[in-house]
């Protein structure tokens, strides 16, 4: 059975959601955060981070790489386009959006707000990435008008990968009024059975 490492409101939460999207049966192992403020892969985990996966001998970490590996050996078809489909360039290319370029900034906005010790944040940093933060949205904002999710008509993985990132640019104050496509589309999210049941695992 796969086991999960988990904390609440970290991107651990993307796989729980997965996985009961799937219906997939899994055990959850839960574990403290701890804050990164001087040592990274400092988790309570085989690999030092959240999430980590086990099933059998595969041990892994990565939340789009875990994504992908379990839509792979697991998924039968199911929430992302067949390879070598019109529709799959776009299911790649918005999965991995939401980690490496709709995160980041978002992550510096933690780091200086919440885990960085000793001084105030730098007020001219944190607009900066409040601001690269907002042109990644405005580039999602223009891919859902007139759209329901990210890949067309169908909610795929690629929805669940950036339904944590956009939760998070909410908590953040970085999605707001300017953005009611995005808005819109997280509600549906947010709505999802599934989604419900992932974030209420404690």
């Amino acid at each position: 059975m796969i086991k999960l490492y988990h904390a609440p409101r970290t991107r651990s939460v993307r796989i729980l959601w997965l996985l009961e999207e799937l219906g997939l049966p899994y055990a959850v192992e839960r574990v403290e955060f701890r804050p990164p403020e001087k040592h990274f892969f400092a988790q309570a985990t085989p690999l030092g981070k959240l999430p980590t996966l086990e099933d059998g001998d595969v041990v892994m970490c990565e939340s789009g790489a875990i994504v992908e590996y379990i839509l792979e050996r697991y998924g039968e078809g199911r929430l992302a386009p067949p390879p070598g489909s019109r529709e799959r360039a776009a299911f790649l290319q918005w999965l991995h959006f939401a980690e490496s370029t709709a995160f980041p900034p978002l992550g510096i906005v933690v780091w200086l707000t919440r885990y960085r010790s000793g001084s105030e944040p730098d007020a001219e940093l944190l607009e900066d990435a409040r601001s690269r933060a907002r042109t990644g949205l405005d580039v999602l904002e223009r891919a859902l008008d007139g759209h329901d999710y990210l890949v067309g008509a169908d909610f795929t993985a690629a929805d669940i990968m950036m339904g944590f990132t956009l939760v998070a640019a909410r908590v953040l104050g970085v999605l707001d009024e300017r953005y009611p496509h995005l808005d819109a589309y997280l509600e549906r999210l947010q709505s999802r059975p599934a989604f419900q049941k992932a974030i209420a695992v404690a």
